[in-house]
């Protein structure tokens, strides 16, 4: 999936043994890397974000988006996403993916002057995410995430 040049989304994680966990794990990064692609091409119908979300994971993403284009930004600089856990439900149809994201070098873009605005680096950097991420019926291994829960201003991930 194409981002632009000055859009760099790092996954700094290691990949779990369990290949449901694994799959799961890389389509929670897709699911991240369609909202910032919808951000790039200025909607929320791209074809990305409607293969990798379901439900209130799509009505997250949406959200994500729309803010953007509400505010005319795009963003720029490096977010990266580090330390990784899954855990997969006993019936074996969803894991969660949690991690940390740390957005001190990714910015907000006006789309019209293209002037990047940077706040000073703060708690408000660093987020914990947990997606519930579901395995598609009828796809060949792809996972969708259907809930997205995130803890702003996260300490433990500083």
């Amino acid at each position: 999936m194409s981002l632009p040049d000055d859009m760099d989304l790092v996954f700094d994680w290691d990949r779990p043994k369990d290949k449901n966990e694994a799959a799961a794990m890389e389509d929670a990064a897709n699911f991240i890397r369609a909202i910032y692609r919808g951000v790039d091409k200025r909607t929320t119908k791209d074809a990305a974000l409607v293969a990798y979300s379901t439900g209130d994971g799509m009505r997250y993403g949406k959200t994500q988006i729309d803010a953007r284009l509400k505010g005319d930004w795009t963003s720029t600089g490096t977010r990266r996403h580090y330390q990784a856990t899954t855990r997969s439900a006993p019936n074996g149809n969803s894991v969660e993916v949690a991690f940390c994201v740390d957005s001190s070098k990714f910015y907000s873009k006006e789309i019209k002057t293209e002037k990047v605005l940077k706040g000073a680096p703060s708690i408000t950097d660093f987020d914990y995410f947990k997606i519930v991420m579901v395995k598609l019926p009828t796809g060949n291994g792809l996972w969708q995430a259907s809930k997205v829960y995130v803890q702003a201003k996260a300490a433990k991930c500083q």
